[in-house]
C-alpha cells in the first residue's frame, strides 16, 4: 500500500524563515552583531598572586619511597641554584605624597602579581601604551573608548531621529484637529494621517504612537535605503525622502567631527620605519601597598628623589606617616599611635596576609574593597570601613584624652546609614574594621624599639564586623 505523501504545512523554522512577513524583514534590517574579541588568558597572566620567588617542593607520600628521593632532589637543586629574588626600584613623590614606578618590568609585575598600583593615564591597569598603538592604527582593532565613544554618538543620533519623528507626528497631529474645527468632521482618509519616517502614511493612532530607539534605528536604516535606491534610479518623481531639520543636522555635523579628530601621530618617518612610541604612563602605588611591598615582601627598594637615596623601612614608615597629615608634619615630631598611616596600614597588612586582594575603595564612598582574586576574575565582595578605636585604659585616664578620642572616632547616624545604602545598592557587604590604638611607646613599658616594626604593628588589634542591610519584605522572621 503506497503511502501519500505528507501534506501538512509544517511550523518549524523552515516554513517561518518561507514566510515573509514584516517582523521577519524587519528583523533582517537589523544589522548583525560583530564578535567581541577573545579575553586574554588571566589565569595564566595572574597565576602568582605576590611578586615573591618562590621553590615549590613535590609532594611527600610516606609509604612512596620515590617521593622522598623527589624531595631531597629539589632541595638539592635549591641550594645549588636559589631561585632570584627580584627587586624593583620605585621614587616617593613628596607632591603627591604617593610612590611612583617607572620601569616598564617592574609595573608589568607589581600589576600581574598581585594587582599592586594604578596606571596614571588609565582607570587601573596600566594599558595607555598598548590603547594609543590601537589608536594610531599600529596594533588594529579598537580600543574600548573609541568602542563607547562610537556607540554613545549613535544613540545620540538615534535620540535625535526620534525626538524629530515624535515632532513630525505632533504637527501632523495639530493639522488634522485644525482641519477638523474648520470643517466640522474628523477626515477619514489616511492622507491626513502622520507619515512614517520612511515617507509612508499609516492609520494608526498617532496620540499613542511611542517611537523608541530600535525604531529610529529602522527608519534611519530605510531612510538609507531610499537614498541609495533614488541614487540609482536617478531621482525618480514620485519618492521624497525625509530629510533632517537644519538644527539636526548641525549636531550630526557636531557630533561626526568629534568622532574624526585628525590623529595626532608622530611627524612623518621614512619609509620601513615603524613609529616608536614611548610609553608616558607609570604604576602610582598608594603608600599603603609600597610599604607592604617593602617592609612585607622584600620586593621594592623606594628612593628619595631629592636626596637621591634608598629610604630604609623605618625611614619609609617616618616618611609615611608625615605625609598622611594635610599640611605635611615637620619630620622632627614624633609619631602617634593614632597616625591615619599606621591606622589604615595595619588593616593593609592585615587583609594582604590573609590573601585578599586590597584595592581602594574610594569611588564607593569606603576606605578598602576586598577582591577574592582579583579585579579582572570578578567584582569586590566586601567593602571596608576603617575605624580607631580607643578602648585601652590610657586613652581614658584624663577628661580631655576622652573628649579628643570621642571627636577622632565620631561618625554620625546618617553617614553611617548612607554607606551602607551605597554598598547594598553595588552588591557588597560592608565590613567595619575596628582598630585598636595602643598607648604612645613613651607611656607602655612593654614596647618595643622604634626600629622594631614588627614589635609596632603587633600592638595594633583589627577587629570584624560584617553589617547587612536590614530589607523587611526578605527578613520578616
Amino acid at each position: 500500500m503506497a503511502s501519500k505523501p505528507n501534506s501538512t504545512t509544517s511550523s518549524g523554522p523552515e516554513a517561518a524563515a518561507g514566510a515573509a512577513t514584516p517582523d521577519s524583514s524587519r528583523n533582517n534590517a537589523r544589522p548583525a552583531r560583530r564578535p567581541r574579541p577573545p579575553r586574554p588568558n588571566y589565569k595564566h597572566i595572574h597565576r602568582f598572586p605576590l611578586p615573591v620567588s618562590v621553590h615549590p617542593l613535590p609532594p611527600l607520600i610516606p609509604h612512596n619511597p620515590l617521593s622522598i628521593v623527589s624531595v631531597l632532589l629539589s632541595y638539592l637543586t635549591y641550594f645549588v641554584s636559589p631561585p632570584h629574588h627580584e627587586v624593583y626600584p620605585a621614587y616617593f613623590d613628596s607632591n603627591t605624597s604617593s610612590v611612583h614606578v617607572t620601569d616598564e618590568k617592574a609595573i608589568r609585575a607589581l600589576w600581574e602579581m598581585g594587582f599592586f598600583g594604578k596606571g596614571t593615564l588609565s582607570r587601573s591597569e596600566p594599558s595607555w601604551l598598548e590603547r594609543e598603538k590601537k589608536r594610531r592604527g599600529l596594533l588594529g582593532g579598537v580600543t574600548s573608548e573609541e568602542a563607547t565613544r562610537q556607540r554613545r554618538s549613535e544613540r545620540r543620533e538615534l535620540k535625535l531621529e526620534r525626538a524629530r519623528m515624535e515632532r513630525v507626528a505632533i504637527e501632523e497631529r495639530l493639522k488634522v484637529e485644525a482641519l477638523a474645527r474648520e470643517t466640522g468632521v474628523m477626515p477619514a482618509d489616511q492622507s491626513t494621517m502622520p507619515a512614517a519616517a520612511d515617507g509612508v502614511t499609516t492609520g494608526a493612532a498617532p496620540t499613542t504612537e511611542k517611537y523608541s530607539l530600535r525604531k529610529a534605528k529602522e527608519a534611519r536604516i530605510q531612510e538609507t535605503r531610499q537614498a541609495v535606491a533614488q541614487s540609482e534610479e536617478g531621482g525618480s518623481p514620485g519618492k521624497k525622502a525625509v530629510r533632517f531639520s537644519p538644527v539636526v543636522q548641525a549636531k550630526e555635523f557636531a557630533s561626526d567631527s568629534i568622532l574624526h579628530l585628525p590623529d595626532s601621530s608622530p611627524p612623518e618617518q621614512d619609509a620601513g620605519e615603524e613609529p616608536v612610541l614611548e610609553n608616558e604612563e607609570h604604576l602610582q602605588l598608594s603608600n599603603e601597598e609600597a610599604f607592604f611591598l617593602v617592609y612585607g615582601l622584600g620586593a621594592l627598594q623606594v628612593f628619595d628623589r631629592k636626596q637621591n637615596r634608598a629610604l630604609s623601612s623605618t625611614a619609609l614608615l617616618s616618611t609615611f606617616c608625615q605625609h598622611s597629615y594635610f599640611p605635611t608634619r615637620n619630620p622632627s615630631t614624633d609619631l602617634h599611635p593614632d597616625d591615619p598611616f599606621m591606622v589604615s596600614y595595619v588593616v593593609y597588612h592585615h587583609f594582604r596576609s590573609l590573601g585578599w586582594v586590597v584595592r581602594s575603595g574610594v569611588k564607593f564612598g569606603v576606605d578598602y574593597i576586598l577582591y577574592n582574586r582579583g579585579p579582572v576574575f570578578s567584582h569586590a565582595e566586601y567593602a571596608v570601613v576603617v575605624l580607631p578605636s580607643y578602648e585601652d585604659p590610657y586613652w581614658s585616664a584624663t577628661e580631655e584624652r576622652q573628649a579628643q578620642c570621642a571627636q577622632k572616632q565620631a561618625r554620625s547616624w546618617w553617614w553611617f546609614h548612607c554607606v551602607n545604602r551605597v554598598q547594598a545598592q553595588v552588591k557588597k557587604t560592608l565590613m567595619v574594621c575596628y582598630v585598636d590604638i595602643p598607648p604612645p611607646a613613651s607611656d607602655d613599658p612593654t614596647a618595643a624599639s622604634e626600629g622594631d616594626i614588627g614589635a609596632l604593628l603587633g600592638r595594633y588589634q583589627v577587629r570584624e564586623m560584617t553589617i547587612r542591610r536590614w530589607v523587611p519584605n526578605r527578613t520578616r522572621d
